[in-house]
């Protein structure tokens, strides 16, 4: 097989490492790829994760067998489709598929025509009329970017008067630009996050363990959101026992109403769940492996993921089945300082040369670049070091042993991530 995976992230560097380890898969290309990617024996491609056309052309010419979309950008400027056009398989939903991360408003009508359990939301377009719903709401409330914003679109109001400069900020200044011309004004729901991803192909499942992502910036969920500081798997508050479950109530709805609707679900369905006192709501789909949920997760996987990817693409998932390493697998982002706001870049990396001889470990890299042959940072978020253990407190202790032998100057991480995970283990 010759695969072309688009990206530039740590998703895209777990995705590569893993898809080459698939014996059916003879030669990867990465556009636009990064420092850490092009370590791992693949061809970096000078096209960006947008330029749909171009990435189109470059599949056609060289043959590709399957595209693999990273981020939800290409997925929601209809890369599938175009691919597909072409009579090349691409492991990504289409693009009506797609709103379902593209457009949060159309997730949320499609939860409740599919009576997913969700938070109640009202949708506005003017700040005058976000004002009249806002003094008919209780407070916290969140307010929500319809569009992309990479993952800073979303922000919980603790009153009125924080909610409508927040509202004010999003329609009026268009701090998210387009991605803001329809806002979400949003229940506050109370409880643990947690990811359930799953593989899909129509209405066939085949269910990932769960995860869970720490999106503030500094630690105690303090801090601006980012696009993830750190995840783990599995999380013990959704254990595996219960996942079928959730995923009768959260998943396989919205395939079924997909399908109803003449667009079956290929990919990467991700849940974004709130357990509340309840039971599971879902905060957001996406449509693609989360980041750095994806680092954990494929570190954890056992099964030939080329093979997978495949299966879902040619309607066959019963073929196949996902397995899985026992134990646990913990990712701690290191970011530059100043992220997610303005940040300075090309900062010198040391020490990736002694985690590679730590045993059960491995760096993906998200924001890196080579600079006369010295690993450098250009991104907010720089690398996620992931560790896999017998259990979740093995697999921190090696992630933070690892962390310590890196050193970027002017740059941070999280000291507790996977703490909400221990704590349900104690």
């Amino acid at each position: 097989m010759r695969i072309l995976v688009i990206g530039s992230g740590g998703r895209e560097h777990a995705l590569v490492w893993k898809l080459h380890q698939s014996p059916l898969v003879e030669t990867i290309y990465v556009a636009p790829g990064n420092g850490g990617i092009a370590q791992e024996g693949v061809n970096l491609v000078d096209i960006r994760a947008d330029a749909i056309t171009d990435l189109v052309k470059f599949a056609k010419d060289k043959s590709i067998d399957l595209v693999v979309p990273g981020p939800e950008l290409p997925l929601t400027l209809g890369i599938t489709d175009a691919c597909r056009e072409q009579g090349i398989a691409c492991f990504g939903p289409d693009r009506f598929a797609a709103q379902l991360e593209g457009s949060k408003a159309f997730a949320k009508d499609l939860m409740l025509e599919a009576g997913v359990p969700t938070a109640k939301a009202a949708i506005v377009t003017s700040y005058a009329d976000g004002c009249k719903v806002l003094e008919q709401s209780d407070y916290p409330v969140v307010l929500k970017a319809d569009g992309l914003a990479q993952g800073k679109g979303v922000v919980i109001c603790q009153d009125r008067s924080q909610a409508q400069a927040t509202l004010h900020q999003m329609l009026e200044e268009q701090i998210f630009g387009a991605a803001g011309t329809r806002v979400l004004i949003e229940e506050c729901l109370v409880g643990e996050e947690v990811s359930l991803l799953a593989v899909c192909s129509g209405e066939e499942v085949l269910l990932l363990p769960s995860a869970q992502d720490h999106k503030r910036a500094f630690d105690h969920d303090e801090g601006p959101n980012t696009g993830g500081m750190g995840a783990y798997s599995p999380a013990p508050i959704l254990p595996s026992a219960e996942a079928e479950d959730v995923a009768n109530q959260t998943i396989r709805p919205i395939l079924k109403a997909l399908v109803a609707k003449g667009h079956p679900f290929i990919g990467v369905l991700y849940a974004g769940l709130m357990m509340t006192a309840t039971g599971p709501k879902v905060l957001e789909y996406n449509v693609r492996f989360g980041d750095p949920e994806c680092q954990p997760l494929l570190m954890l996987f056992t099964s030939d993921l080329a093979k997978v990817m495949l299966c879902a693409v040619e309607g066959s998932l019963n073929k196949t089945d996902l397995e899985f390493s026992p134990g646990a697998c913990v990712g701690v982002v290191i970011a530059k300082d100043g992220y997610p706001k303005s940040y300075s870049k090309g900062s010198p990396i040391t020490g990736l040369d002694a985690v590679a001889k730590m045993p059960h470990t491995k760096v993906f890299h998200s924001g890196t670049g080579i600079q006369d042959n010295q690993i450098v940072s250009t991104g907010g978020r720089i690398l996620c070091v992931t560790a896999e253990g017998a259990d979740l407190q093995t697999a921190r202790d090696a992630a933070y042993a690892a962390l310590a032998k890196i050193e970027i100057p002017g740059s941070f991480y999280r000291k507790d991530i996977a703490a909400k995970g221990l704590a349900h283990v104690k």
